[in-house]
């Protein structure tokens, strides 16, 4: 059974940056919706037993049309919300140290470039869907940027997403309405970078 990340932090711990009704909304409806529809569809189609990256590495596996439509835009809601969740965090932002730090720099020029160049995407997805930090298999860093629920696993990309910044208007609209790009500014004051670091080092090993 898939189930929906436990959030590391209270529901109001991330204000002034999203408030505690888009994560009550966000969280306790879209996530949990997602995650529930995920697990019917995944048993219809027989590949409830594999992991969700698994699943939505093999989506061509599954023939019924409906079916592998579903698997991909609930599996992918349900997995790029836990990985968005999970690196959120109160008294975070600032900025990555150590071999994060490095990658980011080495890929990237430095941070504030990296943050330029993620924003962008972000900003430039036109309607729904996320913008990816990613690590490729030589331990490179790479940005990317999906529609709706899909993400690096589900375009068959090679790179395994570290870090997910969801740009859906559920994500801030109660906060922010229509203005995106002060989300995406605020949304850095938030991430937790050890949370990150961790994803990358488990990506490499």
């Amino acid at each position: 059974m898939y189930e929906q990340i436990q959030l590391p932090y209270a529901t109001d711990a991330l204000e002034p940056v999203l408030d505690q009704l888009t994560i009550e909304t966000h969280y306790g409806k879209h996530h949990k919706t997602y995650t529930a529809t995920f697990n019917d569809l995944a048993a219809k189609a027989g590949v409830a037993d594999k992991p969700a990256v698994e699943v939505l590495k093999n989506l061509d596996a599954v023939a019924d049309d409906a079916l592998r439509t579903g698997l991909r835009n609930n599996g992918g809601g349900y997995y790029n919300h836990n990985l968005y969740f999970s690196i959120l965090g109160p008294n975070a932002g600032g900025a990555p140290t150590g071999v994060l730090a490095d990658k980011i720099n080495e890929a990237f020029g430095s941070f504030d470039a990296f943050k330029e160049k993620i924003s962008a995407l972000a900003l430039g997805q036109f309607g729904s869907g996320w913008a990816w930090l990613s690590v490729k298999p030589d331990g490179s860093l790479v940005l990317s940027k999906t529609a709706n629920q899909d993400n690096p696993y589900s375009l068959g990309e090679d790179a395994i997403p570290i870090l997910a910044l969801d740009v859906w208007e559920h994500a801030y609209y109660l906060k922010y309405k229509n203005v995106r790009a002060d989300y995406v500014k605020a949304f850095f004051d938030i991430v937790n970078w050890d949370a990150v670091a961790k994803n990358y080092d488990e990506a490499v090993k």
